[in-house]
């Protein structure tokens, strides 16, 4: 398994970049500010005008971020190129086309408006590996005056108009030239988010017909009540429109759920599932399988058993799920959450991209969502999460022996997860098997033992 925890425990980044209450903690103007002069100090190598791209998702404290990231990156000597609302998967793309030694996307992605943070991409359009950001974390300490460019090497920034058509372009290329999707009626939740703009572009201009939700960004209405997290209203609106399939990206736009034509929803890993299955068939899935994470269920494990594929798992987290890719030479992998990585096209979860693929493999069997991403019935799962305040309640005799407790009770038929969450102070805990009474009797104990112990 990928992702063993580091030697060092990091004090600013999480599983995901940087994220936070917006205007506390590290996500401050003055924080920002340091992490900025930090990251550009570190990226600073090498005589050439350095530059950094910089997007955003719809957050209203989006616009107090950017500017102090601008400042910090200006005062490190790095030239910003400001993107301005874009999804976190055009950041990445940019990040190498646009040949910056740096790209931020500023979101929290499915958090709530009053969280932010920052999600940094190195050259190469992948996320940063724990070292890099420990290394950063170090130069934090030094306080922001530390390693400026002096008067005459400041940076200068400006805005770049053209982010949103560069990744229409890039996302209707991943489909095969001689498919359209004329014909297809699709509804699409955009979550109030980075996306809101060129997601409906992109499928109207390959032919569908797109009904849009979540498409008025006001900077607090992001996630809230829509997009993946809450796909109820898309659901609704698939159903009563009779549309062929509903799409719901997060506010990033890097992950997305989908649903059939029925209203019923397709997780992650049922979509893994189907895209694997199609590349397999056409001889382009590498690596014979998939990387998934802890969470991916076992009754998905078992149908990719059946195909003659494997299922690598990691930590939570899609960094970690890119790494593993990377090093098996694998090219799909992802999350239930929706968090898919076609590593032919991206360097990180993609949410349109991911359904737009979806969208490929329908029309080439010629049948309905509902078939063709229905490929196994999962073990119940259940997954609950406890909100705690301070220290570890991992840690505390009581909870680990209720740990333990469980995975007796559920033998070889079952299996637990219990992790922080490593961007909200929560206990997230999961099990699942055979037996569904049984794991929520293991859920509900291991719970109770936590709460507890708060």
């Amino acid at each position: 398994m990928r992702g063993d925890d580091n030697p060092r425990e990091r004090k600013v980044f999480g599983t995901d970049g940087v994220r936070g209450m917006s205007n506390e903690g590290h996500l401050t103007p003055e924080g920002v500010l340091r992490l900025g002069t930090a990251a550009g100090r570190f990226f600073r190598r090498g005589e050439h005008r350095h530059r950094v791209v910089i997007g955003k998702d719809t957050r209203l404290s989006g616009y107090m971020i950017e500017p102090a990231l601008t400042a910090g990156f200006i005062a490190a000597g790095m030239d910003v190129l400001l993107l301005g609302p874009i999804p976190t998967p055009a950041m990445a793309m940019l990040t190498r086309s646009m040949r910056a030694d740096l790209g931020v996307m500023i979101s929290a992605s499915h958090n709530p408006f009053h969280d932010n943070g920052l999600k940094f991409f190195g050259p190469d359009g992948f996320k940063l590996s724990d070292e890099t950001e420990l290394e950063i974390e170090a130069l934090m300490e030094d306080g922001a005056s530390v390693g400026l460019a002096d008067a005459s090497n400041l940076g200068r920034a400006k805005r770049v108009d053209d982010a949103g058509p560069r990744y229409i372009e890039f996302a209707k290329a991943t489909l095969p030239r001689r498919l359209n999707l004329e014909g297809v009626r699709v509804v699409l939740d955009c979550a109030n988010g980075a996306a809101y703009k060129v997601a409906p572009v992109v499928l109207w201009e390959l032919g569908a017909e797109v009904i849009t939700l979540g498409d008025k960004p006001n900077g607090f209405n992001i996630n809230d009540g829509c997009g993946s997290t809450h796909p109820e209203k898309m659901q609704e609106k698939v159903r009563e429109v009779r549309a062929d399939i509903g799409i719901a990206l997060d506010g990033d736009a890097d992950r997305v759920i989908i649903s059939d034509e029925k209203g019923n929803l397709v997780d992650g890993d049922q979509i893994l599932a189907t895209i694997a299955c199609s590349l397999q068939r056409a001889g382009k899935l590498t690596g014979e399988g998939v990387v998934g994470t802890v969470m991916a269920n076992m009754g998905f494990e078992r149908f990719l058993d059946g195909h003659g594929m494997s299922l690598i798992r990691t930590k939570v987290g899609d960094r970690y799920v890119v790494e593993a890719m990377r090093e098996r030479g694998m090219n799909v992998g992802g999350e239930p959450s929706g968090h898919v990585v076609l590593s032919d096209f991206s360097t990180t979860g993609d949410g349109l991209v991911t359904a737009l693929n979806i969208l490929r493999v329908v029309a080439e069997q010629g049948r309905p969502v509902s078939e063709v991403c229905d490929n196994y019935d999962p073990f119940p799962s259940i997954l609950k999460n406890v909100r705690y305040k301070g220290g570890n309640p991992l840690d505390t005799d009581s909870v680990k022996k209720a740990i333990e407790a469980g995975k007796e009770k559920l033998g070889n038929a079952g299996r637990t997860v219990i992790r922080k969450s490593g961007t909200e102070p929560l206990i997230r805990v999961m099990a699942e098997g055979e037996d569904e009474a049984l794991v929520t009797g293991v859920v509900d104990d291991i719970c109770e033992a936590v709460k507890k112990a708060v």
